[in-house]
Parts: C-alpha cells; sequence; structure tokens
C-alpha cells in the first residue's frame, strides 16, 4: 500500500469538513439574521464566558482518563499481552467515570443554589 495516502485523505478530509463548517456556520447566520437576531452579539457572548460547569466537566474527564491511561500502564506487564486494548478500556471507564462525578457535583450545586 502506498505510504502517501493515509496522509492524502487526512488531508482531503479535513479541508472537506472545515468547507462545511464554514457553510454550516453561514446557513445558521443568515437564518438568524432572518430572525431579526444579530448573530454577532450571540457569538460574542458565547465566546467571551468561560462557564465553570464546563471547566469541571473538562477537568474531571482528562483526570479520569489520565488515571486510566496511568492504571493501564501499571498493570499492562502483569497480563503477558500486547495489545492496548486494556488502556483503551480504562481510559473509557475512568473518563466516564470522571463526568458521572462532574454530573453530580453540578447537580449538587444546582440544588444549593434553589
Amino acid at each position: 500500500m502506498n505510504p502517501l495516502i493515509i496522509p492524502l485523505i487526512a488531508i482531503i478530509g479535513g479541508s472537506i469538513m472545515i468547507i462545511f463548517l464554514r457553510y454550516f456556520q453561514n446557513v445558521e447566520r443568515m437564518s438568524m439574521i432572518e430572525k431579526g437576531l444579530n448573530p454577532f452579539d450571540n457569538q460574542s457572548v458565547r465566546r467571551s464566558r468561560i462557564s465553570p460547569d464546563n471547566t469541571l466537566r473538562s477537568g474531571l474527564l482528562l483526570v479520569g482518563a489520565g488515571l486510566g491511561l496511568l492504571i493501564g500502564a501499571l498493570i499492562e506487564p502483569y497480563l503477558h499481552s500486547d495489545s492496548d486494548g486494556i488502556q483503551v478500556a480504562l481510559i473509557m471507564i475512568f473518563g466516564g467515570a470522571g463526568l458521572l462525578l462532574s454530573y453530580s457535583i453540578q447537580m449538587k450545586n444546582d440544588k444549593k443554589a434553589q
């Protein structure tokens, strides 16, 4: 198999993805203009604020994924296996556990706020 085919497919796929993202962004802006909204006001509000909920979710997801990778690297020599399947599985398990933990923390915070 030609070794140039994978980078070529990646470049073409990335270019097509960027074109479609820009196209759908334009369609979204046009529909907002038709409804009488200013599309630039909404974007500036969305981009300027960093939500603590998103930061908590991202942080716990990355901590969980890192913990899964660490545990996978520690137990892999004892499994006598050359596959990375156990590490991928542990990353998914601990990443999911991090997301569940962030959800429960957010629900507690929402109840306290009410």
